[in-house]
């Protein structure tokens, strides 16, 4: 496996800066917040996409895809009943497919509650109708883009939609394509699954559905800063041989973003390490 950090956590600093720092801290990868980069980041210019491409490269280093998705441009929703709405929606999710691509990313992490919720006067099962046709919209364009399209399980203190990796694998298993997949939240798992994220990954990765992780505390900070043991995390993930990325993803950086990063990494890295040296 190889563990990312999400860029917002140092988002402070310009772009090179931000590999520069990520890379000296042992991260392998960074995994883009897109309203980090432009208040369209979907319309982002060719010539942008290809320079941040090229500082990654020169860093020696991975953009490895993008998540929080729909916070920039405003108004977007892909629950609403307005169809208008829906259909800008639609046009940003897709342009993030493409932007991801040419960024060199393979992941695309679907979490933005609050452009999911179940409006008022509306229904939980209606609003969950028209989140199913939307992903089902652009999983045809994550096919054609090389990269895979994850829903993401959240809190229910976050959204009414979508609060476990039962359900969210539902919905995949619903739509049919292989480009879309779902992924376990550590800190949304924490509040909302009745079993703990190993005995999650152990009942879900080997049927195919989980495709990303993110590494956080259910306090909101990073690994290390709460009451949650992530060795036995990281363990399943080894003893099933998961190959993909973890994502460091606190929302509370405590001291400060740079030092959240340090710490979480410095954590995961100290428990790799202990696990690599047990006997097989």
């Amino acid at each position: 496996m190889r563990l990312a950090l999400c860029n917002e956590v140092i988002r402070e600093l310009d772009f090179p800066r931000q590999c520069a720092l990520a890379k000296t801290l042992g991260y392998d990868g960074l995994e883009i917040a897109p309203f980090t980069l432009s208040d369209e980041p979907h319309r982002l210019p060719v010539s942008r996409r290809g320079e941040l491409g090229r500082i990654a490269e020169d860093h020696g280093f991975a953009i490895t895809g993008l998540h929080w998705l729909l916070v920039t441009p405003e108004g977007l929703s892909i629950t609403s009943p307005d169809a208008e709405a829906r259909a800008r929606t639609l046009d940003v999710m897709r342009g993030l497919i493409g932007l991801c691509a040419d960024l060199g990313g393979r992941i695309l992490v679907h979490g933005s509650p609050r452009q999911r919720p179940v409006e008022p006067g509306d229904t939980r099962e209606a609003a969950l109708g028209r989140a199913k046709d939307c992903f089902a919209a652009i999983a045809a364009d994550a096919e054609r883009a090389g990269v895979v399209y994850c829903i993401e399980p959240l809190a229910p203190t976050e959204t009414a939609l979508i609060n476990t990796v039962a359900e969210a694998a539902a919905m995949v298993d619903e739509i049919g394509s292989p480009a879309l997949r779902t992924m376990i939240d550590c800190c949304a798992a924490g509040q909302s699954e009745q079993e703990p994220p190993d005995a999650l990954i152990g009942r879900w990765l080997p049927s195919g559905h989980i495709a990303h992780v993110h590494l956080n505390d259910p306090n909101r900070r990073g690994p290390g800063q709460g009451d949650m043991r992530f060795a036995p995390i990281l363990d399943a993930l080894r003893r099933l041989d998961y190959r993909g990325i973890c994502s460091v993803e606190p929302f509370v950086y405590e001291p400060d973003g740079p030092s959240s990063a340090a710490r979480a990494i410095g954590h995961l890295r100290g428990i790799l390490e202990a696990l690599e040296a047990q006997p097989a």
